[in-house]
């Protein structure tokens, strides 16, 4: 259930049941920007009437204290609309990622170790990253996927997974990046300095070591 569809569920007054109230302080303490709203505790979150009687959330602080936020700041926040559908689109990927490091371990490991692609050092698991080759870093592909599909990302909607990471609301717009995902991005398993300084690499070719995410069902 997006923010929004939690918002309007509820009558004006009404508060937030257990669960709600659970969603929505756990998306106020995932970014830093937005745990001020929280102060000293909640004690409740209710929805309250603000102009042109649209629905927001209020606060009822452990002091006493009140503050109304809206649903878009709650899922935003201080991000600017790119980062935080950028924030979107790396979760979405992260299973994808997950599995490419697994099957470079699964086909490379030697006692728990595997070479990094760039130095030739054997490292554990923690050591490595996935790393996006130059030029379809991660932000470029998600640049081009933007211009692509025309998406306005003031209009975009977000919801919490079962991790509380923020991820999009709709799913169709991101299995459309997940696949276009697959289709543009060459992978190597590097060490994590390495990710740093990587103008070098600004190849357009593919190379026979770059890993691919095999492409879903």
């Amino acid at each position: 259930m997006t923010v929004k569809t939690k918002l309007n569920s509820y009558d004006f007054g009404e508060v937030l049941n257990k669960t709600d109230t659970a969603d929505i302080t756990a998306l106020l303490l995932e970014n830093e920007t937005r745990k001020d709203k929280i102060g000293c505790g909640i004690k409740e979150i209710k929805i309250n009437k603000v102009q042109f009687g649209t629905k927001c959330f209020q606060i009822i602080r452990n002091d006493l204290t009140i503050e109304n936020f809206s649903y878009v700041y709650c899922i935003n926040g201080g991000l600017k609309p790119f980062a935080k559908f950028s924030h979107a689109c790396r979760n979405a990927i992260h299973e994808d990622l997950h599995n490419v490091k697994q099957k470079y371990f699964d086909q490379n490991s030697i006692k728990g170790k595997v070479k990094c692609q760039e130095t030739g050092i054997l490292s554990f698991w923690v050591e490595l990253n996935v790393d996006h080759r130059q030029p379809n870093t991660l932000s470029i592909i998600i640049d081009r996927f933007i211009e692509l599909y025309k998406i306005d990302l003031k209009n975009i909607e977000y919801e919490s997974d079962k991790d509380n990471k923020t991820v999009l609301a709709d799913k169709d717009l991101e299995n459309k990046f997940r696949d276009y995902h697959v289709e543009k991005a060459n992978l190597r398993i590097i060490r994590k300095e390495k990710n740093m300084g990587r103008s070098h690499q600004g190849r357009v070719q593919n190379q026979k070591k770059d890993l691919r995410i095999e492409k879903r069902g």
